[in-house]
């Protein structure tokens, strides 16, 4: 019987085990170095806040996966033989496999600052992450916050969502930025201000058009930080949220060709003919017109695990298709979806918007006057619908006469169907 091992239990490996059970009769092993069992990486700041609890974000029970004849092996991999097909594990075992598939994810970028490696600097996105941040802010009681300033390196989504979870804590966040506004290379001018705005009346300074020049520690844990332009700031932890890089550096040793990511074909297959990548450690060697060839969210890793198990059952297949770019994410209490291609830059675009307080609407449409991206903040929108439009390119006319069949909530978005117009 062929045996398929997966290393990496995050969404892109757990899809690719799901399908191949649902495909296939095959020998499925899952091997994780990060956590024993699938959870909702998206959900772990509410685990920190308080609000869920971890067995709330581990989505299958526990008996799922001998139910569905998966097997979980809760062990890092050290290396690859590729000439034996065996992998070498940390602890001397090795795991044989017929098939395989590097779903090892992303880690944290670290910026080469002098001092960044003392005590009280974390990244945020593995589980390993969130239990060092949790127990350096929070201990195990749970009650007070044990340090009081918090110093955030970067805007995104990441750094975002650990803001909210330390001022939830009660300690005080500055953010510092190096571009001029904030989410500057996603958003236009109008939605950085809500959002600038937003987030200060949710107590995050920010610090625009900065770096961080130099950290400064005590007893080896930091007690300051030194910006670009010599101002100091005092703090007690530095959370670094300037991105996320492919976890493949352990791969570089080996014959599978390696770029930023583990480069791949559209068959989602390695140069090595019975190893496949996807999902966050995944770089296309071709790629779509507007799309990237790393897309480190949380549907590309699923529709990639959906496409490599019907490669593995039947090879060459299933092309792996990423369909119309899409993502969404949440500031504080002001959600923000994208679907399509709408510029950050709106003069390199035909866009047009439609605001009334928080709420934005922006319409983008190609040269021939057909939609290619819609965006929105508190707006919320329906996604098949959107898609459906942007792939028959619907034209400025027909998004006027019908934009209330793409509104979601009927108990909050609606409430705009007759004012927005473009």
């Amino acid at each position: 019987m062929k045996h398929v091992v997966i290393i990496g239990n995050g969404v892109a490996g757990i899809t690719a085990a799901r399908h191949l059970r649902k495909k296939s009769d095959f020998a499925i092993t899952v091997v994780s170095s990060e956590s024993e069992f699938f959870f909702s990486r998206t959900a772990l700041m509410y685990v920190y806040m308080g609000d869920m609890e971890w067995r709330h974000i581990e989505p299958y029970e526990k008996d799922f996966w001998k139910k569905n004849r998966i097997n979980l092996r809760y062990a890092h991999v050290d290396r690859i033989s590729i000439e034996t097909k065996k992998l070498v594990l940390s602890d001397g075992a090795t795991l044989d496999y017929d098939e395989l598939i590097l779903g090892t994810g992303s880690k944290y970028k670290k910026p080469e600052i002098p001092g960044v490696d003392c005590k009280g600097i974390f990244g945020m996105y593995s589980k390993q992450d969130f239990d060092g941040i949790l127990e350096y802010t929070k201990g195990k009681k749970y009650r007070q916050p044990k340090i009081k300033k918090a110093v955030i390196l970067g805007g995104g989504l990441i750094g975002i969502e650990l803001a909210e979870m330390l001022i939830e804590e009660g300690i005080h966040v500055t953010m510092i930025i190096r571009d001029h506004r904030f989410y500057s290379n996603v958003l236009q001018e109008e939605e950085s201000e809500i959002l600038e705005n937003h987030i200060r009346d949710h107590h995050l300074s920010l610090v625009k058009s900065s770096g961080i020049k130099e950290v400064y520690s005590e007893n080896g844990t930091i007690k300051k930080v030194e910006l670009l332009d010599g101002q100091m700031i005092e703090t007690d932890f530095l959370g670094l949220t300037i991105g996320v890089t492919p976890n493949v550096d352990w791969l570089r040793a080996s014959s599978i060709e390696v770029g930023v990511g583990v480069l791949v074909n559209e068959y989602l297959q390695t140069n090595i003919e019975s190893i496949y990548a996807i999902g966050d450690c995944a770089e296309q060697r071709l790629t779509q017109e507007g799309r990237k060839p790393i897309e480190p969210v949380w549907y590309t890793g699923r529709m990639m695990g959906e496409s490599v198990a019907a490669n593995i059952v039947e090879p060459r297949s299933s092309k792996y298709n990423p369909g119309i770019w899409f993502n969404s994410a949440k500031f504080f209490d002001i959600e923000y979806q994208i679907y399509g291609n709408v510029s950050a830059d709106s003069t390199k675009q035909s866009q047009f918007f439609w605001k009334k307080e928080n709420a934005i609407v922006r319409a983008a449409f190609d040269k021939k006057g057909r939609l290619e991206g819609l965006q929105s903040l508190v707006v919320r929108i329906r996604h098949e619908v959107a898609e459906e439009w942007i792939k028959n390119g619907v034209t400025k006319d027909f998004l006027n006469d019908n934009f209330e069949k793409v509104l979601f909530d009927p108990e909050f978005s609606l409430i705009y169907k007759e004012e927005i117009q473009f």
